[in-house]
């Protein structure tokens, strides 16, 4: 059983860019911790996407609860602020359990809604973000944040004008709160309570991580990423299914339509996913109290300093020892690369 200190319950953070073994060192300390995981991974949450997002099956997870996973039906609008909702009410769980809480994911703006929090909103009218976004279509961006600027001077100056989502919610939030966004916002957020949280940072050597990637695209391709693309497309909500449009769903999806070779699809997916793991270590290294280590998720050594860290930072974590490295060459492939 975990203990609280000083009144907060520990919460473990595990972050880092795609393809560096999240999900492995994740289990690794579960088991060592007592804990149960939480993912923080987009896509991850939604039914019948498995091959495309390296979820760890049900048969490799040792037993060990896993939350937030397989819990969205595809054409669902699943926003951070339904993330924030639903990993509140699993951490409150898993504490009345005494366990170890420990969320691992890539989605940086979920772990930010649930640590940080939102300013309170409105919710989302889709028919009105529909109209928008036919408006932008129809007249262009520029012009939908022109119209912002007229509502919300402040919130269109911090708003870049080709992104278009964030204009159409801070239009949104000005007509249906008859408030400006930017207003709303200066009130503050209300954080996660009660929790000490401690954030772990993997960050591997870049071409290792380069050829992990790729290792896992092509992996991914092979395990029968086109079938389940294919069955999703098969859906009569299809066209309503957001996640299709995700990495290696959007590429597959071109491969079955004959946009892209077989061959071109799985390049462009490995291209797209090392820029997306670029993005992903911007947005965590702006992120505060990381503690980073240089190397993959599964690899013993690393698994082992990272506990060694929490033993310092907690004291009553767990005092078992963990694996010591394995031999492998750092060029070869990872297999706990699923996260």
């Amino acid at each position: 059983m975990v203990g609280a200190l000083g009144g907060e319950y520990p919460l473990l953070a595990i972050v880092g860019p795609t393809a560096a073994g999240k999900s492995a060192l994740a289990l690794a300390l579960a088991e060592q911790l007592d804990g149960e995981i939480i993912n923080c991974d987009s896509v991850q949450l939604y039914r019948g996407f498995n091959v495309g997002t390296g979820k760890t099956p049900p048969e490799e997870r040792r037993g060990i609860p896993h939350h937030l996973i397989d819990t969205v039906e595809p054409e669902q609008v699943f926003t951070a602020g339904d993330y924030r909702r639903e990993a509140s009410r699993v951490l409150t769980d898993v504490r009345e359990r005494g366990k170890w809480p420990i969320i691992v994911g890539g989605t940086g703006l979920y772990l930010r809604a649930l640590l940080l929090g939102l300013f309170e909103g409105p919710k989302r009218s889709e028919d009105l973000r529909a109209r928008l976004g036919a408006l932008a279509e129809r007249r262009g961006r520029e012009f939908l944040h022109r119209l912002l600027s007229r509502l919300d001077r402040r919130a269109a100056a911090r708003i870049h004008p080709r992104d278009t989502p964030k204009i159409i919610r801070a239009v949104e939030v000005r007509l249906l709160a008859r408030q400006p966004m930017s207003a709303m916002l200066e009130r503050g957020r209300v954080g996660l309570q009660g929790f000490r949280v401690f954030k772990v940072g993997l960050i591997p050597d870049r071409t290792q991580l380069a050829y992990c990637i790729n290792a896992r695209v092509e992996r991914m391709f092979a395990a029968g990423l086109l079938k389940e693309t294919r069955a999703l497309l098969a859906r009569p909500d299809a066209a309503h299914i957001k996640p299709l449009g995700a990495l290696g769903y959007r590429q597959a999806g071109a491969a079955l339509r004959g946009e892209l070779s077989l061959e071109d699809a799985i390049r462009e997916t490995q291209a797209a996913t090392r820029r997306y793991a670029k993005r992903q270590m911007t947005w965590f290294r702006r992120e505060t109290d990381i503690a980073w280590f240089a190397g993959f998720g599964d690899d013993g050594q690393i698994q082992a300093q990272v506990l060694e860290w929490l033993r310092q930072a907690w004291p009553n974590a767990a005092g078992a020892a963990l694996p010591s490295a394995r031999p492998d060459s750092p060029l070869q492939p990872l297999d706990g690369d699923k996260a």
